[in-house]
């Protein structure tokens, strides 16, 4: 059985006609495994601005070097890092990082129409 057919049924409100079968073998029927849907690592295309309104705290470190490290090998002359207003954490986080990166010539607050306090400008050495 199929992912969708297994939806389609949950949505319906149907039982699967075979109660031996658990909810992971429709999974792997389909050669998908359910502990790890996505074993290859997913591209996402780099641009100027980040948003760690998604990112994990724990992750946040890990994730703005990697970032860096991707903006400065593309060649982008600055970035915006959006890390929140909140109570200044993840900025912190953030500017913790700037400071031990080799490739960062300087940092300021936003202008207020590109998140204030919110978000971080970063000028990258070339």
């Amino acid at each position: 059985m199929s992912f969708l057919d297994h939806i389609k049924k949950l949505f319906a409100g149907q039982k699967d006609s075979d109660p031996e079968e658990t909810d992971l073998e429709w999974a792997e029927d389909d050669g998908i495994d359910p502990f790890n849907p996505f074993p290859e690592p997913v591209a996402i295309e780099i641009t100027d601005v980040i948003d760690l309104h998604t990112i994990h705290p724990q992750d946040v470190k890990r994730v703005v070097e990697e970032y860096l490290e991707q903006v400065h090998q593309a060649g982008f002359p600055s970035v915006r890092i959006i890390h929140g207003k909140g109570i200044g954490v993840q900025r912190e986080i953030v500017r913790t990082v700037l400071a031990r990166s080799s490739f960062v010539d300087s940092w300021t607050d936003a202008p207020p129409d590109a998140g204030g306090l919110g978000a971080t400008i970063v000028r990258l050495l070339d």
